[in-house]
C-alpha cells in the first residue's frame, strides 16, 4: 500500500481530522502523469496555500535531485544559498511562512 492511506483506520482518522482538516488523507500514489497532475491540483486546490505547485514526471527526477522530504518548503536566493527552509511535513507545512521569508528576502533585496 502506498500514498496517504491514513484514513482507513479509524483513530488515526478522528486524529487527522482534527489536526489536518483540510487535507485528503485516503489518496494512493498515482501510476500516471495525468493521475499525478489530477492529485497535484487537488491539493493545491483544498490547502489554498497561494503558491504555484509543480509536478515532477513519473521517473521523480527533481524529487530524486533535491529531496525535501518529508514534505518542506525551501527559498533559494540568487546565490544559490538556502535563505529559508521550513518544518517537516505534512504537519509543520506553513506556506505563509515561506511568503512571509520571500517578502522579507525581496524586501532586503530592493
Amino acid at each position: 500500500m502506498d500514498g496517504w492511506w491514513y484514513y482507513k483506520y479509524p483513530p488515526i482518522k478522528f486524529i487527522l481530522s482534527r489536526l489536518a482538516p483540510k487535507v485528503h488523507m485516503s489518496t494512493y500514489d498515482p501510476q500516471t502523469i495525468e493521475e499525478r497532475r489530477k492529485v497535484a491540483g487537488e491539493c493545491e486546490d483544498s490547502l489554498a496555500y497561494g503558491i504555484r505547485t509543480y509536478v515532477d514526471e513519473m521517473n521523480d527526477a527533481v524529487n530524486i535531485a533535491y529531496c525535501g522530504w518529508p514534505t518542506r518548503l525551501y527559498l533559494i536566493d540568487t546565490e544559490g544559498k538556502v535563505a529559508y527552509h521550513g518544518g517537516l511535513g505534512p504537519f509543520d507545512f506553513h506556506p505563509r511562512k515561506l511568503k512571509k521569508a520571500i517578502e522579507t528576502y525581496l524586501a532586503k533585496t530592493e
